[in-house]
Parts: C-alpha cells; sequence; structure tokens
C-alpha cells in the first residue's frame, strides 16, 4: 500500500518512514501554488489554481475566498455550491470531504493530523478523516478536529473546537463544542 493509501486509511505514518520523500514533493508543490493562488485578484483564478492544488476541477458554482491554505491538497474532495471565506485553512493528510451546498465561515480550520501522545513517537503523524456533510454551515473560526464527521444540516457554531461527531441537523457550540439545540 503507497504512503498515500495509508495516509487515507488513517493511523499513525511513523516520521522514519522513507516514502515521505514522495509527500514532500507535493507538498512543495502545494506550496508554491499556493502562493500563486494567494496572490490572485479573481474568484475563478483561485478556482482553477485550487483545482490543481487538489487534483479535482473545482465545479463552477462553488467559491472560495483567499487567503485560503492546505499542506498538501490532493486528499481534499470539494462538492458543489460550496462556500470558503477568507483565512481558511485544511490540514488534509487525512482526508477531509466536503459535500455539496456548504458554508465554511472566515478562519475556519479543518485539521486531520495529530501527533501521538508518546514523546518518543510524538514526530510521527496519527491521521483521521473530516467528513463534512450537506448542506452544514461552519462558523467563523470553528476548528475540526481529527476524525470528525459533521452531519447533514448541522450548524458548528463561530469559535467553537469539535473534538467529536455532531449528529445530523443539530446545533453545537463552545469549547470543546456541545449540543445546543436540534434544527
Amino acid at each position: 500500500m503507497s504512503i498515500f493509501e495509508r495516509m487515507r486509511a488513517g493511523g499513525i505514518i511513523p516520521n522514519t518512514d522513507p516514502a515521505w520523500a514522495e509527500v514532500w514533493e507535493i507538498v512543495n508543490q502545494t506550496i508554491a501554488l499556493s502562493a500563486k493562488l494567494n496572490s490572485s485578484g479573481n474568484v475563478d483564478d483561485i478556482r482553477a489554481i485550487l483545482s490543481e492544488i487538489l487534483g479535482q476541477s473545482i465545479d463552477p458554482s462553488t467559491t472560495v475566498l483567499a487567503p485560503f491554505s492546505t499542506n498538501f491538497g490532493k486528499h481534499t474532495t470539494i462538492g458543489k455550491n460550496v462556500f470558503i471565506n477568507h483565512g481558511c485553512s485544511f490540514l488534509d493528510l487525512g482526508g477531509i470531504t466536503i459535500e455539496d451546498d456548504v458554508l465554511i465561515g472566515p478562519q475556519v480550520k479543518l485539521v486531520t493530523e495529530n501527533h501521538p501522545v508518546d514523546p518518543s513517537n510524538r514526530k510521527s503523524l496519527d491521521l483521521k478523516s473530516v467528513h463534512i456533510g450537506k448542506n452544514v454551515w461552519l462558523g467563523a473560526g470553528a476548528i475540526i478536529l481529527p476524525g470528525v464527521t459533521v452531519g447533514e444540516n448541522s450548524i458548528v457554531a463561530a469559535g467553537a473546537v469539535v473534538t467529536n461527531d455532531v449528529p445530523a441537523n443539530t446545533i453545537v457550540g463552545g469549547v470543546p463544542a456541545k449540543f445546543i439545540k436540534s434544527i
């Protein structure tokens, strides 16, 4: 199994794995393309450059505003009619799926990467995917941590730190995020 398949499968990827060289090649390409994306003057150019970073065509109904950052890009999938506001950051080595009709507020962070607690292994990565369901709204400054699924139609309040799955049709908020009410 390639390092990319292992990353998408989740779990610990040792920092001593010789296949990291393949990952760093893509990271360096992403850094260069990100600089181009973030200096772009219009949404169509941003969409085209992000399509190149992700290795998939971003639907014309989707809007991404700069600045935007990702450390890898190839493990992110973005649906149709998605809006991603200024200053968002996606750490996607473990895989990010964003379904259709999602609203992502400014400064939102989607994080699929963590480190083991054991100090002797801490420089390795512990990867778990993030899944954002259809018609979700992520409020400004929300942080979605590794392994979290945000269910369809749900709202994550501004500034929330989401450490556990969010059921469909609910609103969560706080640090850590807790159930507020059903929609």
